[in-house]
């Protein structure tokens, strides 16, 4: 099996398995990102405790490739500490835009690594990189959220 190949399982994989998906409680913030290309959304929520990402949960349609990048991001972001979750998506972003040519860095974006291809096509970036927006923008608004509530 090619590296191509293993890439289009992993993403299949999260497509089916939609780990972390439904939406639970507690949330500090929820937010809903549409992507007006494809009519691919997704409502997402992020639960902080402390300086840490407790949960994030999520509910979607779309194509395989926003739901299955959706699925990887909950998992790497969870247990982590809002920085690192943000420097993931940074991270991730970057791979996104480099066109398929940024090496990423598998020990850091595991099962991200597999949409180094998608990269390489500019229309479905933007699937790829919805459920990380979504993140990113609910992750400040509790951030937000919790240091106003320990003023």
């Amino acid at each position: 099996m090619n590296v191509e190949d293993m890439y289009a399982e992993i993403i299949l994989d999260h497509y089916k398995a939609k780990e972390w998906s439904g939406l639970r409680e507690p949330y500090e913030a929820e937010v809903h990102h549409v992507n007006p290309s494809c009519g691919d959304e997704v409502t997402l929520r992020v639960h902080l405790d402390g300086g840490k990402v407790a949960d994030v949960s999520y509910e979607g349609v779309g194509c395989s490739i926003s739901q299955a990048s959706t699925s990887v991001m909950a998992g790497l972001v969870r247990d982590k500490g809002l920085e690192d979750g943000l420097a993931l998506h940074d991270e991730f972003l970057a791979m996104m835009q480099s066109r398929g040519e940024l090496q990423p860095d598998e020990d850091t974006l595991e099962d991200g690594v597999a949409f180094v291809g998608v990269a390489r096509f500019p229309a479905r970036v933007k699937c790829a990189l919805l459920g990380w927006s979504a993140f990113k923008d609910a992750a400040i608004q509790a951030s937000g959220r919790q240091e106003g509530s320990q003023a």
